[in-house]
């Protein structure tokens, strides 16, 4: 069984991966912390074999917390679970040896994929001694990438999901969905399968506005 700790600030989205890691089969949520404090901590006295680590933590960044770990002699895997998109912070992710970096949003499919491909990479270098050649060492680092563009349900794509969550996130309040589509330059059709797909992976909700007489308009906001 592969232990994992979820460290994630955002109670909600906490309860999601913790959800997400339980359903992969051959994973353990350890425990979930909400800072890097409470991270060190757990680290310190639980045997991990894996981190989901959000960078964005009130106490600190993840990458800080990353290298007091490494400077500790701790070497868990890390998968960084983040809206950070600065290359520059990639860089330094790749530097410190954090395995896989996924960007918020996601669906569901798409953190059941990684989690799968660590176990798989994880099984590659399970045998003690040494690589048999290239080969086996280039199939370990394989397991890790994706060969597909998207894990998205079909017809969606990464592009205009990051565009409508973007919007979502920077709005004041609820939006409907022809606001929405509108910020993010398409249909209210589009931004509404978009936003359905936000709430079916808990990263939006679904309210209604009542107005005038007839049926409620449905807003959507960011959890």
């Amino acid at each position: 069984m592969i232990e994992v700790l979820v460290v994630e600030d955002d109670r909600v989205a906490a309860d999601a991966h913790t959800l997400y890691v339980n359903r992969a089969p051959g994973f353990r949520t350890a425990g979930t912390v909400h800072s890097a404090r409470d991270a060190l901590r757990f680290l310190e006295r639980n045997r991990i074999d894996l981190v989901l680590l959000d960078l964005h933590l009130p106490d600190g960044h993840g990458l800080q917390l990353c290298q007091r770990l490494r400077a500790a002699g701790n070497e868990v895997d890390v998968i960084a679970v983040t809206s950070a998109r600065e290359l520059a912070t990639v860089r330094q992710a790749v530097a410190i040896g954090v395995v896989q970096y996924l960007l918020k949003p996601f669906s569901a499919a798409t953190i059941q994929d990684r989690l799968e491909r660590y176990a798989r990479y994880r099984a590659s270098l399970a045998r003690t001694g040494e690589a048999s050649g290239q080969d086996e060492v280039d199939r370990a680092f394989a397991a890790l990438r994706s060969t597909e563009r998207s894990t998205l349900p079909k017809g969606l794509s990464a592009e205009t999901l990051d565009a409508v969550a973007r919007v979502l996130r920077a709005a004041d309040g609820s939006l409907t969905a022809a606001a929405a589509g509108t910020a993010a330059g398409v249909s209210r059709i589009t931004a509404r399968r978009y936003l359905e797909h936000l709430v079916d992976t808990g990263q939006a909700v679904r309210e209604p506005r009542y107005g005038q007489v007839g049926r409620p308009e449905l807003c959507y906001r960011a959890r």
